[in-house]
């Protein structure tokens, strides 16, 4: 134990915590570089993998069907002349990463600083590549979000904090706002950061930008692990997980499901700087870590099947 907490620190000195829970008990948790239970981070892409759920609530209530057209959701967006295929795209498209966009490298900055992050991402959507190539986007993601408070007519915060913070105990963030490249990087290198990112039009981000504890990304895997299970309540449905963690999409020998990474028996929400929910459904186990924000971090998952999974299996 004392060699892998030495490992930690020298070789992955960004990792702020560490919770891992098996046959649903909290088993192991460590904190480094000051950080405590109680200090959320920004969980970076990890932030997919809850929209993931929050979407898979919202088919559950029946407010979406997952091969509905995006379009849908948004009646009075205006399609250019002559564009076909964004006319086709689905809300499965969007969450297996089979939309084609209009870029070859995402316009962050474009999007970020328009006054309507949806509208901006729709705009991307289609062109001429082929729907249901994998083509991973975070800025495209948001498009998800934007479905989410059109179909249920709530926040995304306020339909995260009813349907899956509340019934976890995980405390729900506030909104917080980003007005410019000088903000989001603030907000990435913020020691004791906070909150979840909006946009303009107060649609919270999905693709990043949401802050959470150790022991709530611990929680959420936990709910997975257990069928959509929390308390004796089934909260989400078993199928959506079933689906959810099915591979849906491919790039070489990365799989993908619907906004989670597939990863042999096993299936991670990854994000980046290394922030991980991993779950091995067979040794009944969650692993959460958080992390700080760093470029190019050391892979997470190496990290948890070469030395934490044979130390606490």
């Amino acid at each position: 134990m004392n060699n892998f907490e030495d490992l930690i620190e020298k070789e992955y000195s960004n990792i702020a915590g560490i919770a891992i829970r098996k046959d649903n008990h909290l088993i192991y948790e460590k904190y480094f570089d000051g950080y405590t239970q109680d200090d959320a981070l920004h969980i970076a892409s990890v932030t997919k993998s809850i929209i993931s759920i929050l979407i898979g609530m919202a088919i559950d209530k029946g407010y979406m069907i997952i091969e509905q057209h995006v379009l849908d959701f948004f009646p009075n967006y205006i399609v250019k002349r002559g564009e076909k295929t964004i006319q086709n795209i689905t809300i499965a498209n969007l969450l297996s990463m089979t939309a084609p966009y209009k870029y070859k490298s995402e316009p962050y900055t474009k999007v970020y600083s328009s006054d309507d992050w949806v509208k901006a991402a729709l705009d991307l959507l289609g062109g001429k590549g082929s729907i249901g190539v994998f083509n991973y986007s975070t800025v495209g993601t948001h498009i998800l979000s934007g479905v989410l408070t059109t179909a249920t007519g709530q926040s995304v915060l306020d339909f995260a904090t009813e349907n899956l913070f509340k019934p976890l105990a995980i405390k729900a963030p506030t909104n917080t706002t980003i007005q410019n490249k000088e903000d989001y990087f603030a907000f990435l290198k913020d020691k004791y950061v906070t909150g979840w990112i909006v946009d303009p039009k107060e649609v919270n981000t999905a693709g990043w930008g949401l802050t959470l504890t150790t022991r709530d990304m611990a929680k959420i895997g936990q709910l997975y692990l257990n069928g959509g299970v929390w308390n004796g309540r089934q909260i989400l449905s078993s199928q959506w997980i079933e689906d959810s963690t099915k591979v849906h999409s491919r790039s070489g020998k990365l799989t993908y499901g619907y906004l989670w990474w597939i990863l042999d028996d096993c299936y991670a929400a990854l994000g980046d700087g290394g922030n991980v929910i991993f779950i091995n459904p067979q040794k009944k186990m969650v692993i959460s870590i958080a992390s700080r924000f760093m470029p190019r971090a050391k892979d997470r998952v190496e990290l948890i099947r070469k030395h934490m999974m044979p130390l606490f299996e």
